[in-house]
Formats: C-alpha cells, structure tokens, sequence
C-alpha cells in the first residue's frame, strides 16, 4: 500500500500528488502505462462531458466533469514532469503570465472601456507575444485538429475582424480584385516577403 494520508477534504496539491503516486512503482499498472497519444481522446471526452452539464444547468454534474477534466490537465502535465521537461507548476506559471500580459487594462495602464476594446487589446497582445507579423499568420494559427465547423467560424471571426465580412458576393469580388492589387504592387517592389504575404492574403480571399 502506497503512503499517503486520507483526509476529508483534498486540495489541488494533493490532486497532483495523488496523480504522481498512481504512476509510480506500486500504483496503478493502467495509469502507469498512459502517455499523451493514449489519453489524448479522453481530453476530448471530458471538455464534451462539461458541456452537456453546462447545457443542462447541473451543477452537481458540472462539478464531478470539471474535475474529470482537471484530471486530464494534471496528467499530460505529469508525464512531462516525469521527463524533467515541465511541471504543472510551470503550467500555471505560464497561464498567470499570460493572463496579466493580455490584461494591461486590469494589471497596467491600458484602457478598456468596454468588452469590445478589452477583446481588442488580446488580440493585438497575442498577435505581438506570438511573433505574428500578419493577419494570414494568425489565420494559418487555428488547429487544424479543430472540428471542421468550429475551425471555419473560428477562421471566418478572424477574417471578419478585418473586414473580411460581407451582405453579398459583389462585396466578397470587390475585396478579391483589391488583394489581386496588392499583390501586383508588392511584386513590382521585388520584396519577397510582401508579396508572400500578399499572396497569402489573395488565397484567403478566395477561400
């Protein structure tokens, strides 16, 4: 039997503990044997489970499935501290850097008035910390791993922001007949990699 102390009420401490005993010498032989490629449907399974206790206001349901999916989290991050690449610690470290860099207008001087100009800020933030030099970039960004219907309102919101966005097909002609433009300018410049980005840009037009 593995040392551990039973209690009446358990933390996230003993979450990540209970996770790492299970995959030790001694714990669970299943457990044990997992790694990202085996469990990875799980993640899935459970953010669906989630869902559906989000869609039927159980909270008791909403409850258990968050833990279930918590489970996931702390799992995937196990298996990396196994290897000395991360720990769930630096996981959480990673998320509350990234929460108060894309929230300047909470943790610093910025203005958000409103949820619109908030969103705005995100976007401009995560376009800067992720090296993105272009719309197209960030387009190409979306998992391709993403249900088909899900990625291509997630693609169409992006374009949207942009003024990829519009009430008839005459719009949508206009807008390919401008990109086509700029990309014969960009290509009379002689720089490459405006006219790939310029290139990019007619592509998704079309698209």
């Amino acid at each position: 039997m593995i040392d551990f102390e039973l209690k009446s009420c358990y933390n996230f401490g003993d979450l990540v503990r209970i996770i790492s005993l299970l995959r030790q010498p001694g714990g669970c032989p299943w457990d044990a044997e997992q790694t990202h490629e085996s469990i990875k449907k799980n993640l899935i399974e459970e953010t669906y489970e989630v869902i559906e206790a989000i869609n039927k206001k159980d909270t008791g349901l909403l409850l258990e499935e968050l833990g279930d999916l918590l489970m996931q989290v702390v799992m995937h991050a196990q298996f990396e501290a196994e290897k000395s690449s991360f720990s769930i610690e630096d996981v959480c470290d990673g998320i509350c850097k990234k929460l108060i860099i894309r929230h300047p207008h909470v943790f610093g001087e910025l203005k958000a008035d409103n949820t619109a100009q908030a969103l705005g800020n995100w976007e401009k933030i995560k376009m800067q910390t992720k090296g993105y030099k272009t719309v197209s970039e960030s387009i190409n960004s979306v998992p391709k791993e993403l249900p088909a219907l899900m990625r291509a309102t997630k693609i169409q919101k992006k374009a949207a922001d942009i003024g990829f966005d519009w009430d008839s097909v005459e719009g949508a002609y206009s807008k390919i007949s401008e990109e086509v433009e700029e990309l014969k300018e960009a290509a009379l410049t002689g720089d490459k990699q405006r006219t790939a980005d310029e290139l990019g840009d007619v592509l998704f037009s079309v698209v």
